[in-house]
């Protein structure tokens, strides 16, 4: 067996049982650096004098156990990796291991192809971490000869310590960086000072530059410690706004910035009053660079002042129309549900092996009085925004539990509802209480409903999360993870919470076919849910070919266009009357549309 740098990997092999000890030695020495230790605390004393890049023990052994040396090992040498031996060959035993920070575990007797493939994997990961830390060094080397020769006058504004154009472009920059990943909105703001030029002819240039630091200085108040205010120079400063939720929060940053200029400014012996023109060119709607946001922005302040000024304009007439309509939707949305304007379509879950529906999905659309079906992407995350997201959940929630009872009561055979809970719905206090009260009301069997729950909702607050769903979960309802794979669920939390399904997000099934790294993470979850014992759902089914591949993985079910759309109540409905004609397996799913 060979590994790149072989000779130059140095292994501790430690086991109480000389036989184990020289076995291990024999099979490993002729490509390793091996040494040997016959307790914890032998290798403790190895370790203070040496390193190692990989460590092999035995985990019961008298004195220290393995399990309790892991943590030594790892305070030494970081980058070293552990590998366990155990007689115990159960699950827990390996779980255990593993908390304890052990990379890998094999079990006695030993076997020689095993040993050898713990070990291969083992040192790729010991070059791997080693490989990260001197990456990481490097960037903080690099960080800190680039912060030794900034020099403060080519970034900061020398009037109003403000950052100047340059650093701005470059905070820009960096936010569009993370924006195109997180799909952020960001803001760019122009600002001018209306008649600036006025001051400076009538009361002179001294009194000029004093207003514009204490503009500045009142500017920087207006704003988040997270935004950058800039100064371009003459009369015109910039501002960024990252991390914002749409163009409300534009427009209130705008009408803070002119609250704050509000107070007459004392110049000398005169009192001013300022008033200031905006143009905003919003990522991603206005550009996708620095260069063409700021120059967006600009064209938006030359009409705000062209406009006679103390006013604010974003880029183009059809983005204020945007502005306009999101504004007015905010403001529609809290009368939508007193007006009954939402609806609730259903898309079914199908069983990979019969082909049968196996239970719905309920998703909401929003029947707007003027602008017709509102897609759930305007109005779902104005909801969260707002705080509506929670009664607008409770009435999906009791709409569908309704509808259930009613395909029941026409003689359908039972099945289970899936109802998502927003992020924001799940963490007030009294969710579960909520949820029965609506069971009750409803007279929906808890066994024929299913929460979906974003990773993102329980990974906020996992102990809140555990004590919610298995307080659910003893009622009878069932729990799945919606979008799986597409957060940073911990696995260990994973494990711990009382979760039936996962959905992997169609982000995955969409290319599973097609890409061998969406193939292995398809596969990898499946494999990873079934290993937990729980079912898994696939989102986004469109095509045979993800239908066999899912099949052949033993997916559980699927869900998507192949077999149907969302469907509104009585479409769904039908469907299911023709499916409970047709108890026997399809050769080929029926495309709704």
């Amino acid at each position: 067996m060979t590994v790149p740098d072989a000779e130059d990997s140095r292994i501790l092999i430690i086991d109480d049982d000389d036989q184990i000890r020289r076995l291990l030695a024999e099979i490993l020495s002729t490509t390793y650096q091996c040494s040997v230790a016959s307790s914890a605390e032998e290798a403790l004393a190895a370790l203070e004098v040496d390193n190692f890049d990989l460590v092999i023990s035995d985990i019961n052994m008298g004195g220290m156990s393995g399990l309790d040396l892991v943590p030594h090992v790892l305070r030494r040498t970081p980058d070293a990796a552990v590998v366990m031996i155990s007689g115990e060959q159960t699950i827990e035993s390996a779980i255990e291991a593993m908390r304890a920070g052990a990379f890998d575990y094999i079990t006695k007797p030993l076997d020689v192809r095993h040993v050898e493939a713990a070990v291969k994997r083992a040192l790729k990961h010991n070059r791997l971490l080693r490989e990260k830390r001197r990456y990481k060094k490097q960037l903080e080397t690099l960080l800190q000869q680039r912060t030794a020769e900034v020099n403060r006058l080519a970034y900061y504004d020398t009037s109003t310590e403000l950052p100047n154009r340059v650093l701005f472009e470059d905070r820009l920059a960096q936010s569009l960086a993370v924006s195109n990943v997180t799909g952020q909105t960001i803001a760019v703001l122009f600002i001018a000072l209306d008649q600036f030029k006025k001051v400076n002819d009538t009361l002179g240039h001294a009194h000029g530059d004093q207003l514009l630091k204490e503009v500045a200085t009142r500017l920087r108040q207006s704003v988040r410690e997270s935004d950058t205010v800039a100064r371009f120079g003459g009369d015109e400063f910039a501002l960024l706004l990252t991390q914002i939720g749409g163009t409300r929060d534009v427009i209130e940053t705008i009408l803070a910035a002119r609250d704050a200029l509000k107070s007459p400014f004392r110049l000398g012996k005169d009192e001013l009053l300022a008033t200031i023109s905006v143009g905003v060119s919003l990522f991603p709607f206005d550009g996708e660079d620095s260069q063409t946001l700021m120059k967006n922005a600009g064209a938006a302040l030359y009409r705000a002042k062209t406009s006679g000024g103390n006013n604010y304009q974003f880029y183009t007439a059809d983005m204020y129309a945007m502005a306009s309509k999101r504004l007015a939707l905010e403001t529609s949305l809290r009368r939508a549900i007193e007006n009954d304007e939402f609806l609730v379509y259903y898309q079914p879950r199908v069983s990979v092996d019969s082909l049968q529906i196996t239970g719905v999905e309920a998703l909401v659309r929003w029947q707007h009085p003027q602008l017709g079906l509102v897609s759930p992407a305007e109005f779902i995350g104005l909801a969260e925004e707002t705080g509506l997201i929670v009664p607008l959940g409770e009435w999906v929630l009791k709409a569908a539990c309704h509808q259930n009872k009613r395909w029941q009561a026409k003689g359908f055979t039972p099945m289970r509802m899936a109802v998502n809970l927003s992020g924001r719905q799940f963490q007030q206090q009294n969710i579960a209480e909520s949820v029965v009260r609506t069971l009750d009301f409803t007279g929906l069997a808890p066994e024929h409903l299913e929460l979906e729950l974003t990773e993102s909702s329980i990974m906020n607050n996992p102990e809140f999360a555990i004590d919610v769903l298995s307080n659910l979960k003893s009622m009878g309802i069932k729990i799945s993870v919606d979008d799986f794979g597409t957060g940073f669920s911990s696995l260990s939390h994973l494990k711990r919470l009382p979760i039936d399904c996962l959905k992997v997000d169609q982000a995955f099934v969409r290319d599973a076919t097609t890409d061998p790294d969406d193939a292995a993470l398809v596969t990898a979850i499946i494999t990873l849910a079934h290993n937990l014992r729980m079912t898994v759902v696939a989102e986004g089914v469109e095509t045979e070919e993800q239908l066999q591949f899912l099949h052949m993985l033993k997916c559980d079910e699927i869900q998507g266009y192949l077999f149907s759309r969302p469907l509104p109540a009585d479409g769904l409905g039908e469907l299911l009357a023709v499916r409970s004609l047709s108890p026997t397996r399809l050769s080929r799913p029926v495309m709704q549309v």
